[in-house]
């Protein structure tokens, strides 16, 4: 198998004059890495970059964090003392680079590897990045990688009024996009594409999965621990926006789900009798050690992909609610917290894009009739996609 080189990658075999000798900052995460498993920092470094500066996005540059915990402003990558600056605090003013942090550098080099999914925040905190450079004469150096969803779409593009940081511009829930696409799409719709110079990776076929690529799985996240996390996560991560656990605080997150109470057999049957393309449930028990019903035995069911070409992750986790509300009855509830720095809108509608997910489950509406109301939304999106693709 012929494997995929990163933006990283060719930065180092033909790219390099692009950053020798350069004052860079750098936006990464633990899996900025080749497929060698050298960190984009060390990359730079050999490549000649003056690395004055580094960023680390929701989690942290060294990815310790857990979702939505904010990580302290400023300190200093141990091993080189290079200043680290935080760009998920407190409040939603952090998530941008602060100007005067930009200011003498000549480019800002961001390297986050995406999971293919809209809640994922590090598509967000790269369409940020290009904000705060735009108009400042530093460029923003974006080294591509694969989406490892491949090509496929699903849901339709969130609502203006619905815009959040799990979504700062309308895409569809599973995009489709590399995040060199993306955020060009986002760059042509803002008018700041003169910041923004992409490296693409060379050699993936848009319509393949992470698997085919030849590259290793790096969690880029604490709870993103393997591709069979990301290839269910568009769907499951829906269940963050309920009372219901998603399996934070196991071993297997967004694959187990559930609550106490729940009859596990009793779910997986309601699920396995929609017959979702390419996924089965089996019954289980779980307790997390943290977060949602930390130390309590919860009944619920894992989700088991079964056929990845036919699998729809996001249906998937639509039936999942569904089959959730059923069986938990009045004890089913949405998160009423705030959600990414958002408190005035419902979690579901900032995630699910609408209020026609949320509406269909509280009335308890075929999935069929769900699914029907984002099916134009993401026509729309998959003809629009097609003019930023880079593959």
């Amino acid at each position: 198998m012929k494997r995929v080189l990163t933006g990283l990658e060719r930065l180092t075999k033909t790219h390099g004059k692009l950053v020798e000798g350069r004052r860079v900052g750098l936006v990464a995460h633990p899996a900025s890495v080749t497929a060698g498993l050298v960190h984009a920092l060390d990359v730079l470094v050999e490549a000649g970059a003056m690395v004055e500066i580094l960023f680390g996005p929701e989690h942290g540059f060294a990815g310790e964090a857990q979702d939505m915990e904010p990580v302290g402003g400023a300190s200093r990558h141990g091993p080189r003392g290079i200043p680290l600056h935080s760009l998920y605090g407190e409040e939603e003013s952090t998530l941008s680079p602060p100007a005067d942090l930009l200011a003498g550098l000549d480019a800002l080099v961001v390297d986050l590897f995406d999971v293919g999914a809209r809640y994922y925040t590090f598509a967000w905190t790269a369409v940020l990045c290009l904000r705060a450079c735009h108009g400042t004469g530093v460029e923003m150096l974006l080294l591509d990688r694969p989406n490892p969803l491949g090509d496929a779409v699903e849901g339709a593009p969130q609502w203006p009024d619905l815009l959040s940081f799990v979504g700062l511009v309308p895409v569809s829930n599973r995009h489709g996009l590399s995040l060199g696409e993306l955020v060009g799409l986002t760059a042509r719709a803002e008018g700041t594409s003169d910041a923004l110079s992409v490296i693409p990776a060379l050699g993936w076929d848009r319509g393949s999965p992470f698997p085919a690529t030849g590259l290793p799985w790096v969690l880029p996240s604490p709870n993103m621990p393997s591709f069979d996390t990301a290839a269910v996560y568009p769907g499951m991560c829906l269940l963050e926006a309920t009372w219901c656990s998603e399996g934070r605080g196991t071993t297997r997150p967004f694959e187990l789900f559930g609550a106490p109470g729940i009859d596990g057999a009793s779910l997986a049957r309601r699920l396995d009798a929609m017959d979702l393309p390419g996924a089965r449930f089996r019954p289980a028990v779980f307790k997390p050690t943290f977060q949602k019903h930390a130390g309590v035995a919860c009944g619920g069911a894992q989700i088991h992909v079964t056929d990845l070409a036919a699998f729809r992750p996001y249906l998937s986790g639509v039936a999942v609610l569904l089959a959730l509300r059923a069986e938990a009855g009045e004890r089913f509830s949405w998160r009423e917290q705030p959600y990414e720095f958002v408190s005035d809108r419902p979690a579901i509608d900032l995630l699910a894009g609408s209020t026609a997910v949320r509406e269909g489950i509280e009335r308890g509406a075929p999935l069929s009739e769900i699914a029907a109301s984002w099916e134009s939304g993401q026509r729309e999106f998959e003809r629009t996609k097609r003019e930023f693709h880079l593959y």
